[in-house]
């Protein structure tokens, strides 16, 4: 029973470590925009906190994320037009993007730790920038043929949302999650015996 405790307490305080890793990311981020919005590099974080600790802490460090977005004045655009739809699709976006990321590592890790690292780092920007198209589609259309117009684009609010709002973050972002599968699996590796879970 001690024994069970430990695990409990040792990963509260690895997802406590993860959520300020989280915290300084988003704001480190700040200043690397290479579109409207800044790159995400806290994918890494929360695609280690789901492979340690399940889905359910992805899901959780995804909404720290998510949390931390809605701080981001970039976001204040949107809040502008819609805040219960800004709210719903950022919320939405992190918070999934951990929790099936967690889900793709628990499936792929049966067979290869590095293809379970690198499905989850692929699969985490894909939910995150996938949930947020959807959002800007169902709550943000109008806004985003404005903005677009604004600075002399033409083209369908698909185009729109896909140049302006995606644009290369989520290249970055997935190359970022690639790049560093290694390491992920190399932290997953040391984070499960510290916790005491190695295989």
């Amino acid at each position: 029973m001690n024994n069970a405790n430990s695990v409990k307490t040792r990963k509260l305080v690895l997802l406590a470590v993860l959520t300020a890793v989280i915290v300084v990311l988003q704001v480190i981020t700040q200043f690397i925009k290479p579109g409207f919005f800044p790159i995400t590099l806290s994918l890494t974080p929360i695609i280690v906190g789901a492979a340690l600790c399940g889905a359910g802490a992805g899901a959780f460090l995804g909404f720290v994320f998510s949390v931390m977005a809605l701080l981001d004045p970039a976001t204040g655009a949107f809040l502008a037009v819609s805040i219960p739809g800004t709210v719903i699709t950022v919320i939405l976006k992190g918070t999934l993007a951990g929790f099936v990321s967690g889900l793709v590592y628990r499936l792929l890790e049966k067979k290869n730790e590095y293809v379970a690292a690198v499905g989850a780092g692929i699969v985490s920007p894909l939910v995150n920038t996938g949930i947020f198209f959807i959002g800007c589609l169902v709550f943000f259309a109008d806004y985003c043929v404005q903005v677009g117009e604004s600075v002399g684009l033409s083209g369908s609010v698909f185009y729109m949302i896909t140049t302006l709002f995606i644009g290369a973050n989520f290249f970055i972002e997935l190359a970022v999650n690639v790049v560093l599968s290694g390491v992920i699996v190399m932290l997953v590796k040391n984070g499960r015996k510290i916790l005491k879970l190695a295989k």
